[in-house]
């Protein structure tokens, strides 16, 4: 038989929340099994009969009142119960027979009742049924210690005891916050009590109880932003039930307070983004977001990219066409975003046509984005302007300008021409770019745009038009090499005829495009960032001076200025340059005060 102990069984059910008599002494009667208190409470293991006295004829009464006893399941704690009168009856030689036949029926009586105390006590967590079955285990001992049926309720009652000394223990560690995630604590001791007792259900409820417990561990570690312990708790967790939905649903519940916790700080960054140092808070909430977020979140991407535009863009994005208001409810000049990014600026290594001033080839990067005039200044624009301001240009004042003289086929000077003139003179439209400016001309009115608008407009630098002008390529034109696709912009064409027949000598051959002369501004197809006539119809003005090579060049695509000087860089083939002039990479001088019938310019607006 295996050794049989007993454990404190009320301390184990104040654990479990069981109120129970756990503070009453229990006496039954003399020699009884007793249970004290919450962890004093060891059953006697030892029975003793309570004395019975019968009288000399007294058997019959006595046997009498045994089976009364007997049939009313008094069957051991006083004098007259059944088997202490049984056990009297068994010394008399008339009654012995009768007595041990009696003796056998009480006690498959008390292991029936002890078996049944022992369920209740097992499957009802009833501390009464445990003392019950100490009790009937005591006097099963004393009856026949070695009987087979008596050793398999003893077993029994071992077990039980083990049941709840697990359950107890496994209650204790679990109030001490000992779950036993990584091993042992308060799992093991109910996955061992429920072993022990498939189906019971305080180990049932402590393992339960257990997996509360995680949970709630896995709700706080989300609480502080920690979730990855969360997830961490919770997979110890799906291991206790599995098949229960409870973790499913903690799953779901600590989802959406990762969710709204990336859309939380998603929008903090958002809303700084506009403010001073708001760049660096944003970075600061996308560093948190994805330390919580999981790999791939769009969220991730979205700031990141808010961000990005916000430090290359300011409040714009790429390709974005926009007008800034002026005073007076006029607008200005349409412009357009451009990518930042970079380009290696200059003449690619064996252009046949290149000069030395397109030299040395170079980086160039633009860590900041910038808004180009999606078309030339026409001369409408520039008319707004004289009349804000009676801004007398430079034609104005000296009275003449190079115009284009159809009988020569030459440039020559005339007078009474300026920006209201087109290329040979007459009254321009205001659609038409605005020609017979100078450069400080062009000046005047980007400063008059900025005080008008509150931002900063300026003329390109050299980099940028290059920049805008390849937009992505790295060849000597924008479409590679030979003549130009059909509307590729107002350039010299061998198809193109002046009004008095006149052929360019030195032309794209096969090509067209209808002017002789400049046409309205934006009316060929813009390039692939949405800037018209970079290649064509008037060259333009730039910020930078002139340089006579590109050493020393910036590389951050700023204009390279020297205050003071007299000739400023020309960029950009017109209507009436050679094919040669029209490369990308091509660059030219003039005197600051130049105008004539070829040049014209546009805006850059800072983001």
């Amino acid at each position: 038989m295996r050794s049989f102990f007993v454990v404190g069984l009320l301390g184990a059910l104040v654990l479990a929340g069981c109120k129970g008599d756990a503070d009453t002494d229990v006496a039954p009667g003399d020699g009884s099994v007793t249970i004290t208190g919450d962890d004093a409470a060891v059953p006697q293991l030892n029975w003793t009969p309570p004395p019975v006295v019968i009288a000399e004829d007294g058997d019959a009464e006595a046997l009498d009142q045994a089976r009364a006893a007997m049939a009313a399941d008094d069957l051991y704690a006083t004098p007259t119960s059944a088997i202490p009168l049984y056990l009297a009856l068994a010394q008399r030689p008339d009654s012995a027979r009768v007595a041990r036949t009696g003796l056998q029926r009480a006690q498959a009586r008390l292991l029936a009742l002890g078996t049944q105390a022992l369920v209740e006590a097992d499957e009802l967590d009833s501390i009464a049924g445990m003392r019950a079955a100490h009790d009937f285990a005591a006097v099963a001992r004393y009856l026949a210690a070695g009987d087979e049926a008596v050793v398999r309720y003893l077993e029994r009652v071992d077990d039980s005891d083990r049941l709840w000394e697990l359950n107890r223990s496994a209650e204790r560690a679990l109030q001490a916050g000992e779950l036993g995630e990584a091993g042992g604590g308060a799992l093991a001791l109910f996955r061992e009590a429920a072993a022990l007792r498939p189906g019971q259900a305080r180990a049932l409820q402590g393992m339960a109880a257990v997996e509360s417990a995680m949970i709630r561990r896995a709700e706080l570690a989300a609480d502080e932003a920690n979730y990855s312990g969360a997830s961490r708790w919770l997979a110890h967790a799906t291991t206790i039930r599995p098949g229960f939905p409870t973790v499913g649903d903690a799953e779901q519940r600590l989802e959406r307070m990762r969710a709204a916790h990336i859309r939380r700080l998603r929008d903090e960054g958002v809303d700084a983004l506009p403010n001073i140092n708001g760049v660096a808070v944003a970075r600061e909430r996308l560093a948190q977001i994805i330390g919580i977020a999981e790999p791939g979140d769009p969220v991730v991407n979205d700031l990141r990219e808010r961000i990005d535009r916000t430090v290359h863009y300011g409040d714009f994005r790429p390709g974005q066409v926009f007008t800034d208001a002026l005073e007076g409810g006029a607008r200005g000049p349409q412009v357009v975003v451009l990518p930042h990014g970079g380009f290696m600026m200059g003449a690619l290594p064996g252009d046949r046509d290149a000069e030395d001033n397109e030299s040395p080839r170079h980086p160039v990067r633009f860590e900041r984005g910038f808004a180009m005039g999606v078309r030339e200044v026409s001369v409408g624009e520039f008319r707004r302007f004289v009349d804000a301001t009676g801004y007398q240009s430079r034609a104005v004042r000296r009275g003449f300008s190079l115009a284009y003289d159809e009988r020569t086929g030459n440039f020559l000077r005339r007078s009474n021409v300026d920006w209201r003139s087109d290329y040979v003179g007459r009254p321009a439209g205001d659609t038409m770019p605005v020609l017979h400016v100078s450069a400080k001309d062009a000046q005047a009115y980007v400063d008059w745009l900025s005080t008008q608008s509150g931002r900063r407009y300026r003329l390109p630098s050299e980099a940028e038009f290059e920049y805008a002008y390849r937009n992505g390529t790295a060849e000597r034109y924008p479409w590679g090499e030979g003549t130009p696709p059909d509307g590729a912009g107002n350039m010299t064409g061998a198809l193109d005829r002046s009004p008095g027949g006149r052929a360019w000598g030195n032309a794209f051959p096969e090509y067209g495009d209808g002017y002789w002369g400049p046409a309205p501004v934006g009316s060929f197809e813009p390039n692939t960032w949405g800037v018209h006539d970079l290649a064509g119809n008037v060259s333009e003005w730039m910020a930078d001076c002139w340089h006579a090579t590109y050493r020393r060049a910036p590389g951050d695509g700023s204009a390279w200025v020297n205050p003071g000087c007299r000739d400023q860089v020309i960029r950009g083939g017109s209507w009436a340059s050679s094919p040669a002039q029209t490369r990308t990479s091509w660059r030219a001088l003039a005197q600051v005060d130049t105008t004539n019938a070829r040049l014209g310019f546009r805006v850059v607006r800072e983001l």
